[in-house]
């Protein structure tokens, strides 16, 4: 009887310590877990708040850089309405013309060149053409040492777009000339929108802090 009841106590002793042992087990295992899934869920937390960031930041530069865009445009726009005025001022087209004409022969450096130019300019470039000419000789003299003459030939058959209207998309022209040799396989674009783009595009650090300066 003694030893039945020793057994039986020793049996539920083994019992009880592999019911704690298994209880512990169980439970360290449940804690990690959960602590496995806390930690994913802060990692998906912290990723969706780091894409939140991001998107927002992007968002905010795309509206910085069309807002920018914008005023950059709306420089340019002025500035074309003042070119325009400018062009249509004899004192003022003329020499400008001229210092255009004389420009383009003095990188083409050919005794031959075409000039294109719209067809209300005509009349402004052809009284440019005679002075053009005496000047780049003048240049070339000075430079080089050598005589050079240029003759210059205005192509009315194929005349640059017209000026802008208000209220039109179709293409226009502000003024200025392109220059030609070899049967065109040499072109000069001078035009006054060729120089006022590229004005623009070597100003626009420039353009760009004078209009948004770094706080």
């Amino acid at each position: 009887m003694k030893e039945a009841q020793d057994k039986s106590e020793e049996i539920e002793a083994k019992g009880l310590e592999e019911f704690g042992i298994e209880k512990f087990r169980l439970v360290t295992s449940q804690k990690e877990k959960i602590r496995q899934e806390y930690a994913r869920k802060v990692k998906q937390v912290e990723t969706q708040c780091a894409i939140a960031r991001s998107l927002a930041i992007n968002k905010s530069r795309l509206e910085k850089i069309k807002a920018r865009q914008a005023v950059l445009q709306k420089v340019a726009g002025e500035a074309q309405k003042v070119l325009g005025t400018e062009m249509n001022t004899q004192g003022k087209a003329g020499p400008f013309v001229t210092k255009l004409i004389v420009q383009g022969a003095l990188m083409l450096l050919e005794e031959k060149v075409l000039i294109q130019c719209r067809a209300c300019d005509v009349a402004l470039v052809t009284a440019c053409l005679q002075p053009a000419a005496q000047e780049y000789a003048k240049i070339v003299k000075a430079e080089s040492g050598a005589t050079r003459t240029v003759s210059f030939t205005i192509d009315q058959s194929n005349p640059l777009a017209p000026p802008p209207k208000a209220g039109s998309d179709a293409k226009s022209c502000l003024g200025g000339v392109v220059l030609s040799c070899q049967n065109g396989s040499i072109t000069i674009d001078n035009t006054v929108d060729v120089r006022l783009q590229l004005a623009l595009e070597q100003d626009k650090p420039a353009i760009r802090n004078l209009l948004f300066p770094l706080k």
